[in-house]
């Protein structure tokens, strides 16, 4: 059996708990300090909050010059539906979305804002399931792959809404 020894108590110091590092990153952490009415003013008109209209409005842009290019190139007017069912899978509940999280009801607390984000984000996936089962029903001689296009290009403006916010003028 492994015997453990122990340091003899330092003079002036009581050995009843250790030394937590969670005390010492609170007092080298700065003090809290509550913003006034205009420093949160000139905070939001310095880095303004990404309008998720616009976003679906870019989406929505993508896909259809996309369907276009992708029809005049091709000549089979079956891709560019295709295409553009599948940017539409991903505007239509990304619409959905943006209406649901900019409704006043959203915004009255931050817990109603959590689940209203939660259910609204249910309710895009949903639609965009539902959306892709009807998709062969709905477009005459629909690509698959042209489809699953449509959809990763606008899915990907997520990502041109991001570099937006990332770049900003000095």
């Amino acid at each position: 059996m492994a015997q453990t020894r122990t340091a003899p108590a330092r003079p002036g110091r009581t050995r009843s708990a250790p030394a937590n590092d969670d005390d010492e990153d609170a007092a080298a952490a700065p003090a809290f300090k509550a913003l006034t009415r205009e420093e949160a003013q000139a905070l939001r008109q310095k880095d303004p909050p990404l309008n998720p209209w616009r976003v679906v409005a870019v989406q929505l842009g993508v896909g259809v010059v996309v369907a276009l290019l992708a029809a005049l190139a091709t000549g089979r007017q079956e891709i560019g539906w295709s295409l553009l069912y599948g940017a539409i899978t991903v505007v239509l509940p990304g619409a959905l979305m943006a209406r649901g999280m900019t409704s006043p009801l959203s915004r009255m607390s931050p817990g109603v804002g959590a689940v209203s984000f939660m259910l609204w984000e249910m309710v895009k996936i949903a639609v965009s399931v539902a959306m892709l089962m009807l998709a062969p029903r709905l477009v005459p001689h629909l690509s698959w792959l042209a489809l699953l296009a449509g959809l990763v290009l606008c899915m990907k403006v997520y990502w041109i809404a991001l570099l937006w916010r990332g770049t900003k003028k000095s």
